[in-house]
């Protein structure tokens, strides 16, 4: 225990309920990864990062996420499959249970913070009970300076107990893990899941309740880059879109890589302090930034590594959900404070599958509420058992299982924020050209990457219809020409090579857009209605 000795600060936490000797409060990042080490919880790779494994869950569990049920959220969270309610005294009891567990462990307690914007900023203490879970802490939230620790007053708490199993017929809970957010308390706790990004997901998940309803802001499930001409662009997309790729952009600077908030001033702020990137088939020569993140202090997780401590990033034995978690200044070109103006394009990005949508299109304001709400990408066999041929997969604003409020909530206010500021809004297909998985071939990065670049610097042409032609089916303007790219590869029609295939694949995925959409029609506006796309009967107009 010599080496901690040091770093032990007295950190009173009666409050909670905690009477263990051992608490060790804000250890560095190198003092946690050699306790990890030490206790045999993880390995160090040949780039000096920790890489660990987070045991039998290595995603979220969305069916064991909880909302404690009270006068504060009762009336205003959509309740149901995604916000599941937990009633108070269960909560309390199964807290109890938790902190009695605790209390027999070693303890590494941090003080952080989440919005880097200091009149949204939320001060946050997180218990956990092992050394590499506060390390992704250390990684992913802000990090206070010593002047700000000497006062650091915590707002909410955040609990998390890996090694705690609930038991279903006592605590409430569906099985031994659980998430559960507690707003009148303003506690997230967790159990039962060694999967760190519960942690950041449990808070991202609060401010996603807070910041619409009391402080006038919209929360976003997204990245955000900004350029030499101090143009915000954000990045909207579900796992393996891109998203975290696209905007780690050695040309502008990163704000951040998952979590937003756009204010009222119109001014973007990143809610973390670091990055949580997916690393399967990871190349330094595809994704530089990222590759280049992982070293000492950052974390890798599940992923598999050999006797000499390289990392097989191809490997997916283990998860397809392989994650490294870094401080954001481990990527160079960075935005500080992580505060951006002026957002200029917004780009919606999603991994279509069945090879039908567009590579890039430009969607009207009332388009782009509606494809928010559907929140669209796709699964491909593989990825989840049972899955033999690509399915569409829709998540509400691009991000439903974070979002207590009701989805047309959000889409509200982001079609307000369109229409306000005059933002651009593209829809990005970052999947299949030339046929539906199995057939056709994954878009190419570079050509992703000129649309993307073209479209920030007006390289897609005006917006008329010299230039754009509207899509039959789904009704988005898609460009005629783009630097850097062929024609023959914008329109995904030419790209097919029997058209009675392509017009069934994409009557196919409308239809399932269609049928997604009705549980949202009756809370939805008729403008965001209008948005839809209905076959070949849509009616487009370009301004």
């Amino acid at each position: 225990m010599e080496t901690t000795k040091k770093y032990k600060k007295r950190v009173s936490l009666s409050e909670y309920g905690v009477s263990s000797k051992e608490v060790y409060y804000q250890l560095p990042p190198e003092q946690l990864q050699e306790i990890t080490l030490r206790k045999r919880m993880g390995k160090e790779v040949s780039s000096g990062a920790l890489a660990i494994q987070t045991g039998e869950f290595t995603g979220r569990s969305p069916l064991d996420r909880f909302i404690v049920k009270d006068n504060i959220t009762s009336d205003k969270v959509w309740w149901g499959a995604i916000n599941i309610p937990f009633e108070p005294d269960a909560f309390d009891t199964l807290h109890k249970k938790v902190m009695n567990y605790l209390n027999k462990n070693e303890l590494y307690v941090r003080d952080c913070y989440a919005c880097a914007d200091v009149n949204y900023k939320m001060n946050i203490r997180i218990i956990n009970e092992y050394p590499w879970s506060n390390l992704f802490a250390y990684n992913m939230f802000l990090r206070p300076d010593k002047d700000e620790l000497k006062n650091f007053k915590p707002e909410w708490t955040v609990i998390n107990a890996p090694g705690f199993m609930a038991d279903p017929k006592f605590d409430g809970t569906r099985q031994h893990n659980f998430a559960i957010l507690n707003f009148t308390k303003k506690i997230a706790l967790i159990g039962g899941t060694g999967y760190t990004g519960e942690i950041k997901k449990g808070i991202f998940s609060a401010l996603n309740f807070i910041l619409p309803i009391y402080k006038n802001t919209l929360p976003m499930h997204c990245s955000a880059n900004i350029g030499k001409e101090e143009d915000t662009a954000i990045f909207f997309g579900l796992s393996g879109t891109g998203k975290t790729t696209l905007s780690a952009d050695p040309e502008r600077r990163l704000i951040g890589d998952d979590e937003h908030g756009w204010t009222s001033e119109n001014t973007i702020f990143n809610f973390e302090g670091g990055c949580y990137a997916k690393v399967i088939d990871l190349s330094e020569e595809n994704e530089p930034e990222i590759y280049r993140a992982i070293r000492k202090g950052a974390i890798l997780e599940n992923v598999v590594i050999d006797d000499s401590g390289l990392v097989d990033f191809s490997n997916t034995s283990i998860t397809q959900n392989t994650r490294v978690s870094y401080p954001i200044d481990h990527i160079k070109n960075i935005q500080n404070p992580s505060i951006g103006k002026n957002p200029k394009n917004i780009f919606f990005l999603t991994a279509d599958a069945f090879g039908v949508l567009p590579p890039i299109s430009k969607l009207t304001p009332n388009q782009a509420a509606y494809h928010f709400i559907s929140g669209y990408t796709s699964k491909v066999a593989g990825t989840e058992e049972g899955v033999i041929e690509p399915i569409p997969s829709f998540s509400a604003c691009f991000g439903a299982p974070f979002m207590p409020l009701h989805p047309t909530m959000y889409a509200e206010m982001l079609s307000k924020k369109i229409i306000e500021t005059g933002v651009n809004v593209w829809l990005v297909n970052t999947g299949w050209t030339g046929g539906s998985y199995g057939v056709g071939k994954r878009m190419k990065l570079k050509y992703t990457r000129a649309m993307i670049n073209a479209a920030m610097n007006g390289g897609l042409g005006s917006y008329s219809r010299d230039a754009y032609h509207i899509h039959s089916v789904f009704g988005v303007a898609q460009p005629r020409e783009c630097p850097g790219v062929p024609e023959s590869i914008l329109s995904p029609r030419t790209t097919w090579d029997n058209d009675v295939e392509y017009y069934e694949t994409a009557f196919k995925l409308s239809k399932a857009f269609r049928e997604n959409f009705m549980k949202f029609e009756s809370y939805a506006s008729q403008a965001i209605r209008m948005g839809g796309h209905n076959g070949s009967s849509y009616s487009y107009s370009l301004g």
